[in-house]
């Protein structure tokens, strides 16, 4: 229920109940600069506050109604006031969200986090661009991140995003978030074009060295009579800081005769205030990011339109270790390919403070990969604000080639020699998911006095997705084929779910809206295996149907995904299953949302936000110590319930009265009690929090229009304490692998001398602190860009 309120009063509003019309439409968020003259036209929203209307014919996956709150931002807002180096940057002062990136390039682990959602859970949010599907459903964790490389930030015209499982349209992964990118289409021809440079220093433990890169973008378009067309090429070569290090527990035992005497490692605390030793580092990353794009778009009549999208990404990587120990000449002490040790068991003795230490080659993991992905995305859109209008549409993303190359050598026995260049190939070749969806909306009452009152929405879509992973030995890590016979494990499996919708907007009184919402769901997982060479499981297909009606709540079903079904291994003593579960129940959602907005005066807003989350069976990796031997997979967790609160606000101009012009302020801070209540399984968790769910975020961005030319952009972001742990034994955070706290600031500079030419210095954690989420993120960093746009 929303009750609009004068100028000195307060307004409640359930997001997917009930909703009073204001008399007159506001932006869902203002925006400091005007909105790009490339943006698609007949494009945009409007908020009858409480409900958002989305008009004109753009290509989105986004419903008409959108019983929710919504957050948004334009291409020209980014381009102003964040130093966005790819389209994950956008939403980097969101209320309550967080994009784990961690480093520029990051492509496996920038997840999204929510409300009620870590960054553990990158199945619990959904990511489109022009209405194709990005996020990677096919697992749910740091290695299943959305498809972020097929969107750059150049190409922006608007990002909103949706927060919660309140409108039919979407499938259960939408109970976090709902983001949808926007991209540009010319309305006449121009050219652009875009380089950047950037680059940190990262002194961490024995590192102390500074790690660049660069990007270099060209796009071109047009539209001629009703043929529109747009072409992008990028390239984007990046460097990662060292992102996992080598450790060891403290040694009681003596040294191994012959034993190398080394210094140089970290003695800390880890995460659980525990003494451990750092030894070194690995996966320090080298990658080569190539994109290009291809978008059509034909207007058959002024209300009907077809459009396509071909998008293609390559992505070259290599990840190197480096070792903290040296020897008594100063000569760092590892194991590499041209040392690898010829006696038997391949590794390497070391004495480091009198205490004998074991080094393998596993230690100093090395890998190379090889991606190519494909994307393709089709629709066709009637938009004529009639009695009826329809929109089909249909997208593939393809893993056309996805290697990567291991080191894993073989050690020498009593009657075999080593092989220091053996490895390990995996491969995901014949992976991806495709979409297909139809929808329409039916308005009764065109032309009569009821026009406008009531409308219906309602859609049939079908989402399919499959994962194809095989691991291979090699006799050449770096260039050879996979040894012939079986592979050293494979897993596979298909999910699709088929759904149809329907929502229903009713104006019953002047001002009044209810939306009511209904989905109805069929999922099926088919065609699972799992083996290891020790054994062989093919899965039986099952099923499973729910409906999830939209009113005062919104009820979101997260279905199992195929990685968290299929993926493990055969316990070679026991030939049963290990690590995966084909038996996963479904998570369930109860969401419920709260609101109230003021709108002191144009162009300025206040919101708070109550919001509760109920969580059944929710989808997690957990240990079961109920059985013996214990057994650590993902399991179902009982129960978890999250409350609270989030306020936001954004005005333009704030201090005008005061004789500062051109003064811009937004910020939001959010409160999150998310607590396991029920896990059988593990009940040391019971009563613990949510795993990297702070209970305190924040956010604030204040720009200053100083002229027509120049701008400049402040912004913090903050998050508490967390736990990476379900049983929060983890409180020393801010350590490798642990999840800390964090405050950091940011700063971008711009200067438009001209309506062709622009430039930009930028500089990110500008207080060069030091944080975690597992992995380090990155210390202060410089970004500078130059752009012409024609």
């Amino acid at each position: 229920m929303f009750i609009p309120f004068p100028a000195r009063a307060l307004a409640l509003a359930c997001s997917s109940a009930l909703a009073a019309q204001a008399a007159q439409a506001q932006a869902p968020t203002p925006t400091p600069t005007p909105a790009p003259a490339t943006a698609e036209p007949a494009a945009g929203s409007s908020r009858n506050a409480g409900i958002v209307t989305i008009t004109g014919a753009r290509v989105g996956s986004l419903p008409t109604q959108i019983p929710t709150t919504i957050e948004s931002i334009s291409g020209a807002e980014i381009e102003a006031t964040i130093n966005a180096t790819d389209s994950a940057d956008a939403l980097k002062y969101f209320p309550s969200l967080l994009v784990r990136k961690r480093y520029i390039g990051d492509y496996d682990h920038a997840v999204l986090s929510t409300r009620a959602s870590g960054t553990g859970n990158s199945a619990r949010s959904l990511i489109y661009a022009d209405g194709i599907l990005l996020s990677n459903l096919l697992g749910n964790g740091a290695f299943f991140t959305p498809r972020w490389g097929l969107v750059t930030a150049d190409e922006i015209a608007r990002v909103d995003v949706l927060y919660g499982p309140f409108s039919a349209a979407y499938p259960g992964n939408s109970v976090g978030a709902v983001v949808d990118y926007q991209t540009r289409m010319p309305t006449q021809f121009e050219a652009h074009a875009r380089v950047a440079g950037f680059t940190q220093r990262f002194d961490v433990y024995r590192t102390d060295q500074r790690f660049s890169g660069g990007q270099a973008s060209a796009s071109i378009g047009s539209r001629e009579g009703h043929f529109a067309w747009w072409f992008n090429l990028s390239r984007q070569d990046s460097e990662s800081h060292p992102l996992v290090y080598t450790t060891r527990t403290p040694s009681t035992a003596a040294p191994a005769a012959g034993a190398t005497v080394v210094t140089g490692a970290v003695a800390e605390q880890n995460r659980f205030n525990q003494p451990w030793l750092l030894i070194g580092t690995s996966s320090q990353a080298h990658t080569v990011q190539d994109h290009a794009k291809l978008k059509l778009a034909y207007r058959f009549t002024p209300a009907l339109r077809a459009s396509y999208t071909l998008g293609w990404w390559d992505n070259t990587v290599q990840r190197l270790p480096e070792s903290f120990l040296q020897d008594a000449s100063g000569t760092r002490i590892d194991i590499r390919p041209d040392n690898f040790p010829t006696t038997p068991g391949g590794t390497r003795a070391v004495s480091l403070d009198g205490r004998g230490y074991t080094l393998s080659a596993a230690d100093f993991g090395r890998t190379r990969e090889k991606l190519q992905h494909l994307m393709h995305g089709l629709s066709i859109k009637q938009s004529t604000g009639g009695a009826f209008d329809w929109e089909v549409a249909a997208s593939l993303y393809d893993y056309a080639k996805d290697e990567v190359r291991a080191w894993a050598p073989v050690a020498a026995t009593a009657t075999t020699a080593a092989n220091a260049a053996a490895g390990r190939i995996t491969s995901q070749e014949g992976t991806g998911w495709n979409t297909l969806a139809a929808k329409g909306i039916w308005r009764p009452g065109q032309g009569s006095a009821a026009a406008g009152r009531h409308s219906v929405e309602f859609g049939l879509q079908r989402d399919a997705h499959q994962l194809r992973n095989q691991v291979s030995n090699t006799a050449d890590w770096v260039g050879g084929a996979p040894a012939a016979g079986n592979p050293a494990s494979r897993f596979e499996g298909n999910t699709t779910l088929t759904s149809l919708w329907a929502q229903e907007v009713w104006a019953f009184a002047p001002d009044w809206k209810a939306v009511l919402g209904l989905r109805l769901e069929r999922w099926q997982a088919s065609r699972g295996l799992t083996t290891n060479g020790n054994g062989l499981f093919a899965h039986p297909t099952r099923s499973d149907s729910d409906i999830s009606p939209k009113l005062a709540t919104g009820r979101a079903v997260r279905y199992p995904t195929v990685s968290e079904l299929f993926q493990g291994g055969v316990n070679p003593a026991t030939g049963a299953l290990s690590n995966g579960d084909p038996n996963l129940k479904p998570e369930v959602s109860q969401t419920t949302e709260l609101s109230a907005e003021w709108l002191p005066r144009p162009a300025t807003s206040l919101r708070a936000t109550l919001f509760h989350e109920a969580t059944r069976d929710a989808l997690d990796s957990q240990t079961n110590t109920t059985v013996t031997p214990n057994v650590t997979n993902i399991q179902n967790v009982d129960r978890i319930r999250t409350w609270g609160v989030e306020l936001a606000g954004s005005g333009q101009d704030v201090a005008a009265s005061l004789g500062l012009k051109g003064l811009d302020l937004s910020g939001s801070v959010t409160y999150a009690d998310s607590i396991i209540t029920a896990n059988a399984r593990f009940p040391a968790s019971v009563g613990q929090w949510q795993p990297r769910v702070p209970r305190w975020r924040a956010n604030a961005v204040a720009t200053w229009r100083a002229t027509d030319t120049i701008s400049g952009t402040f912004g913090l972001r903050y998050g508490g304490k967390q736990f990476n742990s379900l049983d929060n034994s983890d409180p020393n955070g801010a350590r490798y692998q642990g999840a800390s706290r964090f405050l950091v600031a940011d700063l971008r500079l711009r200067w438009q001398p001209s309506k062709q030419w622009s430039a930009s210095l930028g500089i990110d954690n500008l207080n060069n602190a030091l944080y975690w989420n597992f992995h380090p993120y990155p210390l202060r960093t410089y970004v500078a860009e130059l752009k012409f746009d024609l």
